[in-house]
């Protein structure tokens, strides 16, 4: 989503970073880029202005312009003010212990993804140990109930319905089934309009006032730019809003709506929706938003997501095999579903210190590993513990079992065989495997990678 924004950021943090001193005119320069870049994301005005007078105001202070290392103290600087300006920390949800039950009001417009919000949210508390609930008070669109049902049952949460009209008594009602049932958090996913009406709001004013949710959420899509800003005013003014979650954060949006909503609302942005998937939703943290934004990648969530997909015991196993020289193209196969498991190739480079906003989606070859799972998958068990055994004939017939070429096969097995041979040269060196591990992580065993210019250096020391 902040594609463009991150590679204006960048290259202004790049150009920085080389300056042994730095005067009111850099300073002036840098932040009239930085100025354009925001109003080109669709920035609010006013956000805009307040960011570059209270940074100019900073940078031409003594501190920096006499600094030891003037253009990291500007860089710090202009770091700071966007964290300041996306929320200065990470907002949790205000929910009560397990013994009671937590409402969690959900609204926004017809198309903004409160339902597909809904089941994530619950996904995600689950997986922290709450007992969710998602209640179906969105009886205006169609099949939204039906909808909201499928998901639950997907992640295996209950949802509460009625063959009701009444969107009020059903909410109501929800509370009840909590209680009997011990579930202790509730998520109403409700109707929303094309745009903000009467109608609409005096039924969730009704909504509201009878469960006195803890949290009252607006769930908006980035895609709407500054327009969601004023659709946060709207909902604020008649409900109270308690935060925010951006649906459609790995949009080609330009980021107005995520960079400007604290600021102008002074409601926090809590999740955001970063994919399709029911695992892509995730908490929202200004410092790490910020670090990517600049280009300096995101190496905790990175972690964190790592953490979250990859089996610890199985990934040891790896290693040892890779040490003994066992590797096989099995393994290489669980690899790659590992790499899948964590996201995008796009979202986990945007996270890698030095690639974050340097690669656009089209150098990317979505289909690489794709293409890369069908041949392996393509072949027998045998074939994959032992490719010596993959002949001519075989590579034909694998080929097409794939859907793929004899000239994609054969450069699969060749750069197996190569990253076997890496293996075998750097089984005594430990530092070195380190590095070919982390290669290959962020690799997902090659052919997935995009076209990155030569040269081009990866973390851990590889180049393209």
């Amino acid at each position: 989503m902040l594609e463009k924004i991150t590679g204006t950021f960048s290259g202004i943090i790049r150009t920085l970073s080389g300056k042994s001193s730095i005067t009111e005119k850099n300073i002036e320069e840098t932040v009239e880029q930085i100025k354009m870049a925001l109003l080109e994301a669709d920035v609010n005005l006013r956000v805009v202005r307040r960011f570059v007078n209270s940074t100019i105001e900073e940078a031409k202070g003594e501190k920096v312009l006499r600094a030891v290392d003037p253009g990291q103290q500007f860089v710090k600087i202009i770091y700071d003010k966007l964290v300041a300006m996306l929320g200065d920390k990470k907002t949790d949800l205000a929910l009560k212990g397990p013994d009671t039950q937590s409402v969690i009001l959900l609204l926004g417009l017809q198309g903004a993804g409160k339902t597909t919000a809904a089941h994530k949210l619950a996904a995600r508390l689950k997986k922290d140990g709450r007992r969710p609930l998602l209640v179906a008070c969105d009886l205006i669109r169609p099949a939204a109930v039906e909808q909201l049902c499928v998901l639950g049952e997907k992640i295996g949460v209950p949802v509460y319905k009625e063959d009701s009209k009444d969107a009020v008594k059903v909410a109501e009602h929800s509370v009840d089934f909590a209680k009997k049932n011990g579930l202790d958090t509730i998520i109403v996913d409700t109707a929303g309009r094309l745009q903000i009406d009467e109608e609409m709001m005096a039924e969730l004013v009704s909504i509201k006032k009878k469960l006195n949710p803890l949290e009252t959420v607006l769930v908006a899509d980035s895609m709407t730019g500054q327009n969601a800003v004023d659709i946060a005013k709207s909902f604020d003014e008649q409900l109270g809003l308690t935060g925010v979650i951006l649906t459609k954060f790995d949009s080609d949006a330009r980021g107005g709506a995520a960079l400007s909503l604290k600021s102008i609302t002074q409601k926090p942005i809590l999740f955001i929706g970063t994919g399709e998937k029911t695992e892509d939703f995730e908490p929202f943290h200004p410092d790490r938003i910020a670090s990517r934004i600049l280009g300096m990648g995101d190496v905790v969530s990175l972690v964190e997501k790592a953490q979250e997909t990859v089996d610890q015991e199985a990934a040891l196993k790896m290693q040892k095999k890779m040490q003994r020289n066992e590797f096989t193209l099995q393994d290489m196969l669980e690899q790659l579903e590992q790499v899948e498991k964590m996201g995008s190739i796009k979202s986990l480079l945007d996270m890698m210190p030095g690639l974050s906003g340097q690669i656009s989606e089209e150098q990317i070859n979505k289909a690489g590993m794709k293409h890369q799972k069908a041949i392996i998958q393509s072949m027998t068990y045998k074939e994959r513990m032992n490719h010596l055994i993959i002949g001519p004939t075989r590579r034909k017939r694998i080929a097409k079992g794939s859907g793929t070429s004899v000239q994609e096969v054969n450069k699969l097995i060749k750069q197996f065989e190569k990253t076997k041979l890496t293996m075998k040269k750097l089984a005594r060196n430990r530092g070195a495997q380190a590095k070919l591990m982390q290669q290959m992580g962020a690799m997902g065993m090659g052919g997935s990678m995009p076209n990155l210019p030569k040269g081009f250096n990866m973390p851990g020391g590889f180049k393209f």
